[in-house]
């Protein structure tokens, strides 16, 4: 099946590679160490591309086999040689050009690539069309490069999965220790970034599968506000909190790509309302936290020592750099965890039929008790860790007209928004909130699931404001992230903040592809 499909795929890769070698030789070596370090800034688009897939070749499926990367895209080198033409002739279409993207295998593109949600389900399924956002990387000049595994149906299925892994594309392993999980679920779009398999890429997140990624793999991620980008395309879970946002190495990279494919768009009535975009690029500055209020929510620090010393740490060179600190702010614990299970649940069982219909009218499944059913008949490759209850239990509920459905959503609305962030921003008159992203990456357990713990995911996730992720420092090797999150439609002056303290510290590392993290042994005698 996909296995297949994916060698074929690596197959024409091959035959790029050696189409382009003969141009590009020069310009785009194999890299003497398996490191991410940066591309010369005069490459075309062709010698970009030859280098990244020299990368993926050599360190997605042989070397440490990331297997970050779900799907190649044959169309690529002809993409790469187009805009190379456009440019030789004078014509450049804007900061992207060129630029080598990977996409999260939930997003459609209207190409020979497959549109899968990790699931065996959709192997070979070809969307109808393509995603708005992806029409505009297109028209932006991005080449994709191909799809990103990812914790399959983005992550709900099952409360006992395991994160970065899908039936369709195996289990994703972190970059900077092969033992360690990439939390999820844009697992491959974070671990292809960190690794340095692509420029940038496309994430989605409902609750954390963006802003958790992007931390645990020592990158920067922006979870945008519900309605800054079109959702049209994305294979849903939720309409009231999904959304795509930019994951990258720089907060640099991630505001060009954000002003890419930002703007409204009539299939994703979200949009319609929004604010014009700015022009994120323009409002980096590395003074941007001068006089600014940035609030600390002490109640989701990790009360892991190691952790939260790195925290205090860039809570410190914030301060440094100008912010006032209002230390600590009243932002209690999420308690309506279990509302916003129920909204998710209702949405997904609502919303997929929908996409089905639109952008794979040619599969085999057609709504949820179809995709159980699959699972059920395929559970030697779908279900070999884990099951698929969260599935039954959606498809057990009523509609979006029932009265557990709507008290769901008003509870969930009222904690995160009325009595949580915005109360919080009002209270202390904030500019944006600052707390740890989550812990380190815990050993990947395929019998037990997750071992996660706490993030700072769900109260921007559920307000469906904006959600800012950047490096902060290691813990025994493993990656830290710090949060910035802000009221809607702030991402500009979030990127900003990221982008002061960024260029502050520089503090995200490149992976060392470690086959275990480097804890020490235990101590005692044999």
């Amino acid at each position: 099946m996909q296995r297949r499909r994916f060698f074929a795929s690596l197959g024409l890769a091959t035959a790029a590679l050696s189409a382009l070698k003969g141009q590009t030789a020069a310009a785009a070596t194999t890299p003497s160490r398996a490191d991410t370090a940066n591309l010369p800034g005069n490459l075309d688009a062709t010698a970009a591309l030859y280098h990244y897939l020299q990368r993926i070749a050599m360190l997605d499926r042989q070397g440490p086999q990331l297997r970050s990367i779900i799907e190649l895209n044959p169309d690529a080198r002809h993409i790469a040689v187009a805009l190379d033409a456009e440019r030789r002739a004078g014509s450049l279409r804007g900061p992207l050009h060129g630029t080598a993207v990977v996409i999260k295998d939930n997003i459609a593109t209207g190409d020979r690539m497959s549109t899968t949600a990790g699931s065996l389900a959709l192997d070979g399924i070809e969307a109808t069309r393509d995603a708005f956002l992806v029409g505009k990387l297109r028209d932006a000049g991005a080449v994709i490069v191909g799809k990103t595994n990812l914790s399959e149906w983005a992550n709900i299925r099952s409360s006992r999965s395991t994160s970065g892994w899908s039936g369709r594309g195996g289990l994703t392993r972190n970059p900077h220790a092969l033992d360690r999980n990439t939390s999820g679920s844009s697992s491959g779009s974070a671990a292809a970034v960190a690794a340095g398999l692509a420029a940038m890429a496309i994430g989605t997140e409902t609750d954390g599968s963006i802003t958790s990624p992007a931390s645990i793999n020592g990158i920067v991620g922006l979870k945008p506000t519900v309605g800054r980008l079109s959702r049209d395309g994305i294979v849903p879970i939720s309409h009231t909190q999904d959304t795509a946002g930019p994951m990258a190495r720089t907060v640099a990279d991630a505001a060009r790509l954000l002003g890419a494919i930002a703007g409204s768009d009539p299939n994703d009535p979200a949009t319609l309302n929004a604010p014009p975009p700015d022009d994120y690029l323009a409002a980096l500055d590395p003074h941007a936290l001068r006089g600014a209020r940035i609030g600390v929510a002490r109640e989701y620090f990790t009360e892991h020592d190691e952790i939260d010393g790195e925290i205090e740490r860039a809570i410190a060179q914030l301060a440094a750099l100008g912010a006032t600190i209002v230390d600590p702010i009243q932002l209690s614990k999420v308690g309506y965890g279990n509302e916003e299970q129920m909204v998710l649940l209702h949405e997904f069982k609502h919303d997929l039929p929908m996409w089905l219909t639109t952008f794979a009218p040619h599969a085999p499944i057609k709504n949820l008790a179809d995709l159980i059913a699959f699972n059920d008949a395929h559970r030697a490759s779908e279900m070999p860790f884990f099951a698929q209850e969260l599935f039954v239990q959606a498809q057990a509920l009523g509609d979006l007209d029932s009265d557990v459905y709507r008290k769901a959503l008003a509870v969930c609305a009222k904690g995160a928004r009325d009595d949580g962030l915005d109360h919080a921003f009002r209270a202390h008159q904030l500019d944006a909130i600052v707390a740890p992203t989550g812990g380190t990456a815990w050993l990947t357990d395929l019998v037990n699931g997750d071992s996660s713990g706490d993030s700072f995911s769900t109260p921007a996730a559920v307000a469906g404001y904006p959600h800012l992720t950047v490096p902060a420092g290691f813990v025994r090797g493993l990656p830290v992230g710090l949060s910035f999150v802000g009221p809607a439609w702030s991402e500009a002056r979030l990127l900003a903040y990221g982008h002061a303290f960024e260029q502050a510290t520089h503090w995200r590392r490149d992976p060392q592809f470690l086959a275990q993290s480097s804890v020490p042994p235990l101590g005692g005698s044999v």
